[in-house]
């Protein structure tokens, strides 16, 4: 199938029309915007978003989540809710909460969002109405928040559902070559803490500035971006989640040449993936990497994106 084919709506199990719609986020703008998938008929969702870093969209209950990463400093992040359409706004994390909230992963099975607090040091989650909020890792070491070792903090967020694990990267400072990705079980290990759990991971080390992540958990692959230095910065990567992480496995890199990469967002039906940058462009590719074309540049600072198909 070609990439016009892919491009085309889609029918549901309902037999109404579905058409694949990107949600991504302006941080400079402060506006969560959508379009078609091949970039088209772009239209403005929110405004006054305060630095939106995160988004995920819940086709089913009709809502769009996205986080605001506010002034670190304030421990004034936050996170909120708004209707497909750009209605009924609301605020489910509100400030004081979580003090610079990343990326974010819906995980519909349990009815919880998933998300990285950078300066708060954090993997936390929550309910969808903003209940129950759980801090699942702590980096911090005993630093004070907001924290400001940057190998402590936490961006990139996934999670497997049904093997009950949460993936995460901590990026490090700039092109330092310090970053890593994570992973442990969802459940904190019984008599342990958020702070002392021994069930944490380390998949990849030396990373340049890994941010934000995919899994594809049908073929095993864990997919992010880097947004640090070339040749393994400024790129989209790829790698099994089944490897023996004790040996140091090198990721495949599927794209390069990225301005900052920052957001991805996976169409396992369409076998494609869609990547954003802090230069303002959005990038289409096969899952495999090939076929890179620019669907939208120049469009400000952009930082997280969704793919979903709407009916």
């Amino acid at each position: 199938m070609n990439a016009t084919e892919t491009l085309k709506a889609t029918r549901t199990g309902s037999g109404k029309a579905a058409t694949g719609r990107l949600f991504f986020l302006e941080a400079s703008g402060g506006r969560i915007h959508s379009a078609n998938a091949d970039g088209s008929d772009r239209k403005v969702i929110v405004s006054g978003a305060r630095v939106p870093d995160g988004v995920v969209v819940d086709v089913e209950a009709g809502h769009i989540y996205w986080t605001n990463m506010g002034v670190p400093s304030k421990n004034d992040g936050s996170i909120e809710r708004v209707d497909l359409n750009g209605q009924n706004r609301v605020t489910i994390i509100s400030e004081g909460k979580t003090f610079t909230p990343k990326q974010l992963h819906l995980e519909k099975k349990s009815g919880k969002l998933y998300w990285c607090d950078r300066e708060g040091m954090r993997v936390m989650r929550a309910n969808l109405d903003g209940s129950n909020i759980e801090t699942l890792v702590d980096t911090s070491k005993g630093d004070a928040r907001p924290g400001t070792d940057l190998t402590k903090w936490c961006v990139g967020i996934t999670v497997d559902p049904d093997r009950r694990k949460i993936y995460w990267t901590q990026k490090g400072p700039d092109d330092a070559g310090k970053g890593r990705i994570f992973r442990a079980n969802i459940d904190i290990p019984k008599g342990e803490t958020p702070a002392n759990r021994t069930d944490i991971e380390v998949l990849f080390e030396g990373l340049p500035e890994p941010i934000d992540l995919e899994l594809d958990l049908k073929n095993r692959f864990l997919y992010w971006t880097d947004r640090g230095d070339p040749p393994r910065g400024n790129t989209v990567n790829r790698a099994s989640i089944d490897a023996d992480f004790a040996k140091h496995p090198t990721s495949d890199i599927l794209l390069t040449h990225l301005m900052e990469g920052i957001g991805i967002a996976l169409d396992f039906k369409g076998g494609r993936m869609f990547i954003t940058d802090l230069a303002g462009n959005i990038f289409y590719a096969k899952l495999d990497g090939t076929g890179k074309k620019p669907l939208l540049v120049a469009q400000g600072n952009l930082t997280g994106i969704a793919y979903a198909e709407i009916s």
